[in-house]
């Protein structure tokens, strides 16, 4: 038996396809669902509402913005807990035992057979839709911008995070200088490569789908107290979509 059952369903969603803009959203950690067959891992209610199981707010952040930018949104539909997409397979991340000061019983000791199945029911699709998608627009001549959406928990390990968005990137640091320089305007705390750089591991979906395509690329954190509720989400949405607007025109210079 699988992972996900038939009436489960496919592990990735897309929203928008046949969009006309440019971009193309990635929401590697949209869910907080556990496949029925694992369960809960091991781990209490409140636990999996947290922000170790998903990433609260990037979803609907990320709807927002694909309306507001005629985008498609391409995002995983279960917990990164059971596979974060945002990974390959031979990080110890992409299973992880432990997620901040949490272990995840359900993740202690996976043999190879456990973690294979686990790649081949949720990072491969991921994978290959995505790429499909990618080369898809590639072949019709419009090479996408592949941009994707998080957030990031204000307190880690106990210590509080200033930093408010965080404007991170790979070897192509084209979009995101553009985007930086337009949030110049102090409204948020933006960074570059905060609260996480490329040293963490975070970019595993920039290098796959855009640097290896010659892709203009940018992985966006929000601080998830910011996008909380529906209000919030709108405030945010709007103002990333503004900066990716002011960005988009600085890739082709």
């Amino acid at each position: 038996m699988g992972i996900l059952s038939v009436e489960e369903g496919d592990p990735v969603a897309l929203e928008n396809v046949v969009a006309r803009g440019p971009v193309i959203l990635v929401c590697e950690h949209a869910s907080r669902l556990m496949p029925k067959a694992l369960g809960t891992l091991g781990l209490a209610e409140d636990v999996l509402a947290s922000h170790i199981a998903w990433d609260p707010g990037a979803l609907a952040v990320s709807r927002l913005m694909a309306e507001s930018l005629d985008a498609t949104l391409f995002y995983q539909r279960f917990s990164r807990l059971v596979y974060d997409c945002n990974r390959p397979p031979e990080s110890p991340a992409a299973m992880p035992e432990k997620s901040e000061v949490f272990d995840v019983p359900g993740n202690a000791g996976l043999d190879r057979a456990a973690r294979d199945a686990r790649t081949e029911a949720l990072y491969l699709p991921f994978r290959e839709k995505l790429s499909g998608l990618v080369k898809a627009r590639i072949a019709e001549g419009r090479p996408p911008v592949i941009v994707t959406m998080h957030s990031f928990t204000p307190v880690y390990f106990g210590a509080p995070r200033a930093v408010e968005i965080g404007i991170l990137h790979d070897a192509d640091a084209r979009l995101a200088d553009a985007m930086l320089a337009a949030a110049a305007d102090g409204r948020y705390d933006a960074r570059r490569n905060e609260p996480y750089g490329p040293e963490d591991g975070v970019t595993h979906t920039l290098k796959e789908h855009g640097l290896s395509n010659g892709l203009a690329n940018v992985m966006i954190e929000v601080r998830n107290d910011l996008i909380r509720d529906e209000a919030g989400q709108r405030v945010v949405a709007g103002y990333l979509t503004g900066l990716l607007a002011k960005g988009l025109p600085a890739i082709n210079q």
